[in-house]
């Protein structure tokens, strides 16, 4: 499995494309150059050994190093075994609201990123349990199986947002639905389901959902993210507010918490109902709620030995910029004996 470790860096090939684009106007530039100093016949007289393709040669050299050492700053890092290891711990599945609500800035920074970080802050408290991410809005999408990779888990979670499911809504009961699939029969192991969402505009007879999820041994803790004062639902275009949601008679629609749904499906379901405002809050009353519930021995197969690979593509960074002080920008004789680049002496 690979994994990158500082993926910000990712952004520096940015660089590359300005560097192309400044090239060619530097390539203009010097033929418009050369042009008001002498013709053509006379430079290939004056600079009989001047290549053509050497500079371009050269400016891939410069590319290809600036790539290689971009991908070194990212740190590569690759799964080289699978091992199965005994761990004890809780399986949890994490079901995440991503409907337009979801957007909704009366908790900052939106709802929907208030959620991620709090499931990315109780990631960091777990020791050896599963974990497994669904959204849902409109219906349920599994985004994360049960795993104990917590890194592939937090990359998942990244991934999230509000345009993923086209279907809008919120279909709690689906996302339960779907999580009793997660769970594994053959290990028995204790089961948790944390759903995160504002509560509002559920679809179906949840409770009745949450009643048989709980015969099945799963227990259902929900999170309430949002205020029950609301919020505006803006609609975004590359990450700047543009207008905000409204009804058909033109009004703003104002997306507030419901505590209450919420509440029964964590009633039914052996569960609690949690305040989602503040993160370190929520992380340490998931943490305190997993305690008391006993951890269940389980096989887990995993990659070990993650090892980084920068080393190679740093030193691929420092042979082509070796190359490129050594390569002259002249003709080389024995290309130039080829005619290869068309660059052998007129007459």
């Amino acid at each position: 499995m690979l994994v990158f470790e500082e993926e910000i860096y990712f952004w520096l090939f940015l660089v590359i494309p300005v560097i192309l684009v400044l090239f060619i106007f530097l390539l203009i530039w010097k033929r418009k150059a050369r042009k008001s100093f002498a013709s053509d016949e006379l430079l290939q007289k004056l600079a009989p050994n001047k290549s053509n393709f050497k500079p371009i040669l050269k400016l891939i050299l410069v590319c290809l190093a600036l790539a290689c050492l971009v991908v070194a700053l990212v740190n590569p890092k690759m799964g080289t075994t699978m091992e199965t290891v005994k761990r004890e711990g809780v399986d949890i599945v994490f079901a995440i609201d991503v409907s337009k609500s979801m957007d909704a800035e009366d908790i900052a920074p939106s709802r929907l990123e208030k959620s991620k970080q709090i499931v990315r802050q109780i990631l960091g408290g777990l020791g050896s349990d599963r974990v497994g991410i669904i959204a849902y809005a409109g219906s349920a999408f599994p985004q994360l199986p049960i795993t104990t990779d917590y890194a592939a888990a937090k990359m998942f979670l990244q991934a999230l947002n509000t345009d993923m499911i086209s279907s809008q809504g919120t279909a709690i009961g689906d996302a339960i639905d779907l999580a009793t699939t997660y769970y594994d029969d053959d290990n028995q192991t204790n089961r948790v389901l944390f759903i995160i969402s504002d509560g509002e505009d559920h679809e179906g007879n949840v409770e009745s959902i949450a009643d048989e999820a709980a015969e099945k041994g799963i227990r259902i803790y929900t999170i309430g993210v949002g205020t029950e004062k609301g919020g505006p639902i803006p609609i975004k275009r590359n990450g700047v507010v543009q207008n905000y949601k409204k009804d058909q008679n033109g009004e703003t629609v104002i997306t507030k918490l419901d505590p209450n749904t919420l509440q029964q499906i964590a009633s039914e379901a052996n569960g609690e109902y949690i305040e989602g405002n503040v993160t370190a809050k929520v992380a340490e009353t998931v943490q305190d709620l997993l305690k008391n519930i006993e951890k269940t021995e389980f096989e887990a197969k995993q990659f070990a030995d993650y090892q980084s690979h920068f080393q190679w593509f740093l030193g691929l960074c420092f042979i082509f910029l070796f190359l490129d002080v050594f390569l002259l920008e002249r003709s080389t004789a024995w290309i130039k004996k080829l005619n290869l680049f068309n660059e052998t002496k007129k007459d």
